[in-house]
């Protein structure tokens, strides 16, 4: 059962994540930019689902229900699950660390990441966010 609303919603909330990392990498707070992009694109992710019918299960990595659903997607999507499965994989991994650091190692998240790792879930995370947004502009089921 579609939730256009609920898609909506999160559609809306991706956009307010991924719109402060600019910011965030301007702060030189590359492990939050780490953070907040994951979140973004699990949102906007679990928003792409629920707009073709898809209830996304309470994990943070969509991956695999991505690629399980695929053809429930209009082509323009679904010629990019592959890689937006590998964007939410790869975040997901990194969600931890980005906030609470290598806690074996005693080292802080801030001392974790550099800014190209930055730059890279700011593009992957806009990229996502982009996609999506087409999507749900787009006619149900288009």
């Amino acid at each position: 059962m579609r939730n256009d609303r609920m898609a909506i919603g999160y559609l809306e909330d991706a956009t307010v994540r991924v719109g402060e990392l600019k910011r965030l990498f301007e702060m030189k707070r590359f492990n939050v930019v780490i953070r907040e992009a994951q979140e973004g694109v699990e949102l906007a992710l679990k928003a792409a689902l629920r707009w073709v019918g898809v209830e996304p299960a309470k994990v943070h990595d969509v991956s695999e229900i991505l690629l399980g659903e695929q053809d429930r997607f209009p082509r323009f999507f679904r010629d990019e699950i592959v890689r937006l499965a590998e964007i939410s994989r790869k975040l997901a991994r990194e969600r931890g660390r980005s906030f609470y650091g290598d806690e074996e190692g005693g080292i802080p998240a801030s001392e974790l990441y550099s800014d190209s790792d930055a730059l890279e879930a700011i593009d992957d995370a806009q990229f996502v966010l982009q996609l999506c947004r087409e999507l749900i502009s787009s006619k149900p089921g288009g």
